[in-house]
């Protein structure tokens, strides 16, 4: 977990980021540090069940990732730690393989569950904060 390698492959090989938590509050650091993800050429998948069908940052919002269209090369977290084993299930089940979870975000027993079940992950770091430091 949090190798540095490891982040570097997620952030140069993921095109689409399905943004668990994402918000319409552009105050929300879910909403800047996706729009800083857009911005960077990344596709965003808003996935938030209370703005399901609303349209976040311009792009439809999905109640959960078995709702999305097409199978996101990385999910990107905002939600509590306890929110986690829930994501790492869904994520197992639809093969999804890249797991961010976002800074002050930590659930070891999740990530290490994921991690066993060959789920590539990086855990309380901002995405946003890593990207600027790859480029």
């Amino acid at each position: 977990m949090n190798e540095p390698e490891t982040i570097r492959t997620m952030l140069a090989d993921s095109k689409t980021i399905a943004v668990i938590g994402l918000s319409a509050d552009p105050a929300k650091p879910s909403h800047y540090v996706s729009e800083y993800l857009q911005q960077h050429g990344y596709k965003i998948f808003p996935v938030n069940s209370t703005l399901a069908g609303a349209a976040v940052l311009g792009e439809p919002s999905y109640a959960s990732l078995s709702a999305l269209p097409l199978k996101p090369d990385l999910v990107n977290v905002f939600r509590p730690p306890a929110a986690i084993p829930a994501i790492v299930d869904e994520m197992l089940a639809l093969g999804l393989r890249n797991l961010w979870v976002q800074q002050g975000i930590i659930n070891l027993e999740a990530a290490q569950r994921a991690e066993q079940a060959g789920i590539r992950v990086v855990m309380d770091h901002c995405i946003m904060v890593e990207h600027r430091s790859q480029s």
